[in-house]
C-alpha cells in the first residue's frame, strides 16, 4: 500500500518515492503527497520526474484495492517498477482545496444541519443541507468572516471504530458513512468551532482561508438546500 504522507502534513509540495506497479497510463507510488479523489475533493495534479523522463500527472485517484493511481497525460511513457521518481504538486490548485475545504466545514459550523452533499473545486465549492427554511446570506457570510477573523487553530487526529460508534453525533454527512474496517478513523478539528470524521486535506489555521463569502443558495427539494461558497 501507498505510504499516505498528505495525512500527516498537507503542507508537502513534493517527495520522492519509488514506482511499485503501473497500468492504463497510470502508476503507482510507495509514497505519495497526492490527494486522490474522495470526499467530494478533486484528485491532485501536478509532475513526475525520473532519470530520462517526465509527464504531467492529470489526475489522482484510488484503484478498487485502495490503491492510489497516479494518472499520467495521454500518451506518457510509464516508469517501469523499482524507478525513483520525484512528484511535485500543482501547489496553488491544491491550496485553493484546502481553503475551501477549511471553509465548508465553517459552513457547516454555522448551519447546524445534517449534510446531504457536496463539491469542492478551486473557484466554488458547496454544501447540501438538510433544511426547508431559506439562508441569510448576509449573516451566513458574516458568521464565517468571523471565525476566519478569529484564527482558530485546525489538526487531525485520530479515534477507534468504537470509538466513534459510541459518537454518532460526530457524523455530519446523512448519506455517506466514515469507511470502517481499517481499526482507526481521521477526525478533523478547528479547535472549539467542529469536529468530524474527514479524509481531506486542511489548513493549519482559519485564518488561512481568507476572504469567503455564500454565492448562490439554490432550492433542491422540500428540505434540501444547496449553499455555495466563494473565495475572494
Amino acid at each position: 500500500m501507498t505510504e499516505i504522507l498528505f495525512r500527516d502534513d498537507s503542507y508537502l509540495k513534493e517527495c520522492e518515492a519509488t514506482v511499485t506497479g503501473s497500468a492504463d497510463g497510470a502508476v503507482i507510488l510507495d509514497r505519495t503527497v497526492f490527494y486522490p479523489m474522495g470526499g467530494g475533493q478533486p484528485g491532485d495534479t501536478g509532475s513526475i520526474e525520473w532519470e530520462d523522463g517526465h509527464s504531467k500527472i492529470i489526475d489522482t485517484r484510488y484503484g478498487d484495492d485502495g490503491s492510489i493511481f497516479h494518472l499520467l497525460e495521454e500518451g506518457a511513457e510509464l516508469p517501469a517498477a523499482g524507478t525513483a521518481v520525484t512528484v511535485r504538486l500543482d501547489w496553488d490548485r491544491r491550496y485553493l482545496h484546502m481553503r475551501m475545504h477549511t471553509a465548508l466545514h465553517l459552513l457547516g459550523s454555522v448551519l447546524k444541519y445534517g449534510v446531504t452533499g457536496g463539491n469542492i473545486s478551486a473557484t466554488k465549492s458547496r454544501l447540501d443541507f438538510d433544511m426547508e427554511e431559506g439562508v441569510d446570506k448576509e449573516q451566513v457570510t458574516a458568521d464565517l468572516q468571523a471565525l476566519v477573523a478569529a484564527d482558530h487553530p485546525v489538526h487531525c487526529r485520530w479515534i477507534t471504530d468504537e470509538e466513534l460508534d459510541a459518537q454518532p453525533e460526530l457524523v455530519r454527512t446523512m448519506s455517506v458513512q466514515p469507511p470502517r474496517g481499517a481499526g482507526r478513523i481521521r477526525l478533523l478539528e478547528i479547535e472549539a468551532v467542529d469536529l468530524q470524521p474527514c479524509g481531506g486535506t486542511h489548513l493549519k489555521s482559519t485564518a488561512e482561508v481568507g476572504d469567503v463569502r455564500v454565492g448562490k443558495v439554490e432550492k433542491k427539494g422540500r428540505r434540501n438546500r444547496r449553499v455555495s461558497i466563494v473565495l475572494d
